[in-house]
């Protein structure tokens, strides 16, 4: 007799968006029923970072690539210690991997974690919708209630405390022998840890809801805003901290920290229509006009008219759609970049700015100050 998360795989689920379209197909993973926002990524790979990245947390996401699984689960492409993704739409599941790393299936993990995933629909006509509409509300459910009963509690507004739930509850450290890095973990994707204690560096991994002082009792000689999910707005707080920081040590934000790091020089920021999620999105550095193809996974952007009364400068613009994807501030040791240079997964083509913040450091010591703060 199934349980509850042992069922078949041909078990009916559906998808419904709150605007009433319905997609029905099998289920996968979990039974449990759960309600976010359906958003969609393009990459052709890398759906096992996609389940993991904390970036995610809060979200229902169909990968447009049309098969998914087919090379299993491993050990080795986590992104954080478990998924959280609140669900998974796919067309094409693959019950039966073939990878030699796989030791689990990805309906395994989904099990193992409670989060359901539907496929055998049109996910075409999903990623079109979305990009129509724009990104909206979504419930997965193999509940046979009725589509009025389950669009009633669509109603209900999504959570909005992502970053408290992702972010680590004490500080812990990953020792080296180089520069000490703090990270500031608005929900910090493993690859950012791996580039830094690559390049030697002693990092200290603390909550989001860290204070400036106790930043201070570390004695970093830099500070990286790490990524995260949710509207910057909501943590709110985290800016304040980046504000007093500002100056006193080089700085450098990573998506959600790039977006705080606006915040507290002044800019605003919006939400876009359905975001910009995959690993294949063009960036111009407006430096050296050369393009880079990146990862990237936010709902949100710096607007770049907000720009025009605060000291930041924009490094970086994407070429799909001309929003803010760098900034740097005109006189102190600050910088940050919209998207994934750690990628994970993508292309390795941004990798250089954490040798770029690495030299950030080395310029500020070399200068024999300790604050840059007029």
């Amino acid at each position: 007799m199934n349980t509850k998360n042992d069922h078949q795989l041909n078990e009916t689920a559906r998808l419904i968006l709150e605007d009433g379209t319905e997609f029905i197909g099998k289920s996968f993973g979990s039974t449990t029923e759960r309600i976010g926002e359906v958003v969609f990524n393009t990459g052709m790979t890398g759906y096992q970072e996609v389940l993991s990245d904390p970036s995610y947390c809060g979200q229902i996401v169909t990968m447009t690539y049309p098969l998914i699984g087919n090379y299993g689960i491993n050990r080795d492409d986590f992104e954080a210690i478990k998924p959280h993704i609140f669900g998974f739409a796919v067309r094409e599941f693959a019950e039966i991997p073939s990878n030699w790393r796989s030791h689990m299936t990805l309906d395994q993990l989904l099990k193992s974690y409670g989060i359901p995933g539907i496929s055998e629909i049109d996910t075409r006509k999903l990623t079109r919708k979305i990009r129509h509409a724009g990104t909206m509300k979504g419930i997965i459910t193999t509940s046979r209630e009725s589509k009025e009963i389950l669009l009633k509690k669509l109603e209900a507004p999504l959570m909005r405390n992502q970053v408290e739930m992702v972010s680590t509850k004490s500080a812990f450290s990953s020792p080296g022998a180089g520069y000490r890095v703090v990270l500031v973990d608005l929900g910090f994707k493993h690859g950012i840890l791996r580039e830094l204690t690559k390049r030697g560096c002693d990092v200290v991994v603390v909550p989001h809801k860290v204070q400036p002082e106790e930043i201070h009792n570390l004695q970093p000689d830099g500070i990286l805003l790490s990524n995260g999910p949710g509207d910057p707005k909501d943590v709110m707080t985290v800016a304040e901290t980046v504000k007093e920081l500002i100056g006193q040590y080089p700085i450098f934000g990573i998506c959600l920290g790039h977006q705080l790091f606006a915040l507290a020089c002044g800019a605003d920021t919006e939400k876009l229509k359905f975001g910009h999620r995959g690993c294949n999105h063009p960036v111009k550095d407006l430096k050296t006009e050369k393009t880079y193809i990146t990862s990237q996974n936010h709902g949100y952007t710096v607007t770049l008219a907000s720009l025009e009364q605060t000291d930041l400068e924009v490094t970086h613009l994407a070429i799909n759609d001309g929003t803010v994807e760098g900034l740097k501030h005109k006189h102190l040791p600050a910088f940050s970049v919209q998207y994934h240079p750690e990628a994970s997964p993508g292309p390795e083509d941004s990798g250089y700015l954490f040798d770029e913040f690495i030299q950030l450091i080395t310029n500020t010591k070399g200068k024999g100050e300790k604050s840059y703060a007029s």
